[in-house]
Formats: structure tokens, C-alpha cells, sequence
């Protein structure tokens, strides 16, 4: 190679460097994984991965369909980010598991419902009733305060978010409990007289929340608000662009077009 080569492609490989420097930080796009739940939260998700790419940002949504999956995979480091859980599910997760996770931005609410196939009302549930709820403690915990809630049972005072069947003061109607993870719920109801069923599994299940329940839990003052949360201390521009997206108009028109009512803003 001659001398003259050899300097023309080291000009061209320095030019080609001051060029990429001299980029905008926008021209210049970032990236970051973030898990999400399949299904209709994916789907919100998308909309802000549309949002998040005009801010400079590329989001690669990893699907999961278990719950218990997600903050493992952000703990090991195969995540950047999350979004699909609550404080309290966040909280029993970290006392069980001593994750270093914390949220970082709130996303949005899918109020809990109680579904039924045989029964319009709660006050039709027999005596002996089966009801289903989720196996995991603050889903659990969260299904009987919307029980208790309902005059359906009565709880120990001062349990708070998280009561477990331990915490039953009172049943009146000999309800029998079926504990079942949550995302089997929706298939197991026709066998049960009702269920308590996350939002997100109901409408994967094709359930309805405004057809569908025959309880739903309250909306303004919602403790179970959902959150972007990523590892502590994580304080990156791509995770806080992450959370900007997620809570712009974008997201909070696809949000009432799409779900009218069974997912809301939370921001």
C-alpha cells in the first residue's frame, strides 16, 4: 500500500470520527431493554416505544407472562428498565428476594375486578361459594381487601395492603378460596363462582370489566398504581426519557380509545 494510500484513509477515518462527534446527542440514538407484561400492557408499551423514538430513544420491549420472572431478569442485568408492577407487589418481592429495585415513574392503574359467569351481583353468591384469587401475597392481599370491601368477608384490623386467608375474621358465606396463579385465573372461572382477576389477565382472557364483574375496585386514590422502576440508584437519561414517554398524551388517549376505563392513567 503507498504512502499516499495509507494517509488518505487515515484523513478519511479522522474525518469520519470528528463528523460522529460532532453529532447532536438526538442524531446520536440511545437504547434501552425494558420488560414488560404480554399482552395488553405490550401494548401500551408499543405506543410508548413510538413516543420514546422521537425523543432519540430505541426501546426493546422483552415480553414475559410470568410476573415473578420480570424482576429477576433487572436484577441479573438483562433489563434496563420494567414497567408492569405496584408498589406493594415490589415490596414482597424485595422482602423475599432482597432485590435493589425501586420505581422510578408511574405509568398507569388497572383496577381489580371481581368476575363472575353465574352470578350478577355480589349478594347472589351462595353460601359455600368458590372464589378464585391470585397466589401470590399482594395480588392476594389486594383481591380480599376488594372481598372485604364488598361485606363479602371481614379482615383483621390493621393488616393493611397485604392480608393473606390467615387474615379472616369473618366469612359469612363459608366462602371456599382457590388460589391460583394469576394468569390461570380467567381460565379457571367457569369452574368457580367468581374471581378475582387482574385487569391485564382479564383482557388477555377476554374478559370485560365494564360486562363481566360484579365488583370492581375504586379508581381515584388507587395504592396499586403501576410504575417504570429500574435499579436503585440507575438514574440514566434513557430511563428517565423512558418515563417522560410513558407519561405523555400519546399514551393517555391510546389508553382511553383502547381500554375505556379498565386501564388508566396514573400520572
Amino acid at each position: 500500500m503507498s504512502v499516499f494510500t495509507r494517509r488518505t484513509i487515515l484523513s478519511a477515518t479522522i474525518a469520519i470520527a470528528a463528523l460522529t462527534a460532532a453529532l447532536p446527542a438526538a442524531a446520536q440514538q440511545k437504547s434501552i431493554k425494558v420488560g414488560v407484561m404480554s399482552g395488553a400492557e405490550e401494548e401500551v408499551a408499543q405506543v410508548v416505544k413510538k413516543v420514546a423514538a422521537t425523543k432519540g430513544l430505541d426501546v426493546q420491549l422483552v415480553p414475559f407472562s410470568d410476573y415473578a420472572l420480570v424482576n429477576e431478569a433487572l436484577d441479573r442485568k438483562d433489563l434496563d428498565a420494567n414497567a408492569f408492577q405496584h408498589k406493594p407487589y415490589l415490596d414482597a418481592q424485595i422482602a423475599a428476594r432482597g432485590y435493589k429495585i425501586a420505581p422510578v415513574g408511574f405509568t398507569f392503574v388497572q383496577p381489580i375486578g371481581l368476575y363472575s359467569k353465574k352470578v350478577k351481583a355480589v349478594a347472589d353468591l351462595p353460601k359455600g361459594a368458590k372464589v378464585g384469587i391470585p397466589n401470590d401475597p399482594s395480588n392476594g392481599g389486594r383481591a380480599l381487601n376488594l372481598l372485604a370491601a364488598q361485606g363479602i368477608i371481614k379482615l383483621k384490623d390493621g393488616k393493611g395492603l397485604s392480608p393473606s386467608l390467615l387474615d379472616i375474621a369473618e366469612n359469612p358465606k363459608n366462602v371456599q378460596f382457590s388460589e391460583l396463579d394469576a394468569a390461570q385465573l380467567p381460565r379457571a372461572l367457569p369452574d368457580l363462582d367468581a374471581a378475582v382477576i387482574n385487569t391485564d389477565h382479564a383482557i388477555n382472557g377476554g374478559l370485560d370489566i365494564r360486562k363481566d364483574t360484579i365488583a370492581v375496585e375504586k379508581r381515584e386514590g388507587n395504592p396499586y398504581a403501576n410504575f417504570v422502576a429500574a435499579r436503585q440508584g440507575d438514574d440514566r437519561a434513557e430511563i428517565k426519557t423512558f418515563v417522560q414517554s410513558y407519561q405523555s398524551p400519546e399514551v393517555a388517549k391510546f389508553l382511553d380509545e383502547r381500554f375505556k376505563g379498565a386501564i388508566i392513567p396514573a400520572w
